[in-house]
């Protein structure tokens, strides 16, 4: 959620109960100093930072620690570049992993918590992924004592009781996220996710090509699919070579024709019915995984 996660979602996520990031993306410097403060400002629970690991230098993550967050976060790419930065201070080390080999690199440079995302996830991920179903448990068994977060297709309580029941201490959720007033999102974006279906994403290099991000292949996005993936679907060479495809790219989101960003999204859009405060979906999202818990106990 690197640019829609600002201070404000951070802030209010940290409010209701939990861990509220601020999507530091590629560390942006002139970004991180304006959000950072906000949610600074705005609560004086734990808060953390999360970056690209792929993209972002030393000075951004050293920046964040400037802030003093409780935890950053590393996704996408070799995290050890950043680990001194952080162990010179109190900031927990947290890792997302999409496969075995990820999951024990972060083992080995030492992770406090690490974050097993399933293929399931809204935005980017591996491509060697696993459904979040059988990727969890393999990790919480592999990085035993670590305490794993689950990441991908989770967006009420339900999703967060059967990461609990599959060994993770808890979850890291975006998509469900990205449907809050505090989100940093278009509202066509907003209005695409509540409308949208499951079924209507998937995972793909096509938008990443168009747009000209510098996203590295093997992390491909799960968006809701639009007739510029279905024309380029299996021809993403051919869109790489074609510039003049780009630029009609560019102009349809100049003319609002598309959305001014892919729209990132989980195969859990369907749960996603409203637009809701951030810290009372916290809360509802702890209610109902308690609740659900629990009444499979009394049974």
């Amino acid at each position: 959620m690197g640019g829609s996660a600002g201070g404000a979602l951070a802030a209010a996520v940290s409010n209701g109960g939990g861990l509220g990031l601020v999507g530091g993306g590629r560390g942006d410097p002139d970004w991180l100093d304006r959000e950072l403060a906000v949610v600074a400002a705005g609560t004086d629970q734990p808060w953390g930072v999360g970056f690209l690991s792929w993209a972002a230098d030393v000075s951004a993550v050293e920046l964040a620690l400037a802030h003093q967050p409780a935890a950053i976060t590393l996704s996408f790419g070799d995290p050890l570049p950043f680990i001194d930065a952080v162990r010179r201070t109190d900031a927990a080390l947290i890792i997302q992993v999409t496969d075995l080999d990820e999951a024990r690199r972060a083992i080995a440079v030492g992770a406090d918590l690490i974050v097993a995302q399933g293929t399931e996830a809204g935005g980017h991920g591996g491509s060697r992924g696993r459904s979040t179903l059988s990727f969890v448990p393999v990790v919480a068994d592999l990085a035993a004592p670590i305490p794993i977060l689950a990441a991908g297709g989770i967006a009420d309580g339900r999703g967060l009781a059967a990461a609990l029941v599959l060994g993770a201490a808890g979850a890291l959720i975006g998509t469900r996220f990205q449907v809050t007033p505090e989100a940093l999102v278009d509202p066509a974006i907003t209005k695409a996710i509540i409308e949208g279906r499951g079924e209507e994403t998937e995972r793909n290099t096509v938008l990443d090509i168009a747009r000209g991000a510098s996203w590295p292949p093997e992390y491909p996005a799960r968006t809701l699919r639009n007739q510029v993936i279905e024309q380029w679907r299996g021809r993403e060479d051919e869109l790489a070579a074609d510039a003049e495809a780009r630029r009609s790219y560019q102009a349809a989101v100049a003319n609002g024709d598309l959305p001014p960003l892919p729209v990132w999204a989980s195969e859990a859009i369907d749960l996603i019915t409203d637009l809701r405060p951030a810290a009372d979906l916290v809360g509802a999202i702890a209610a109902q995984a308690e609740q659900v818990i629990g009444s499979q106990w009394r049974k």
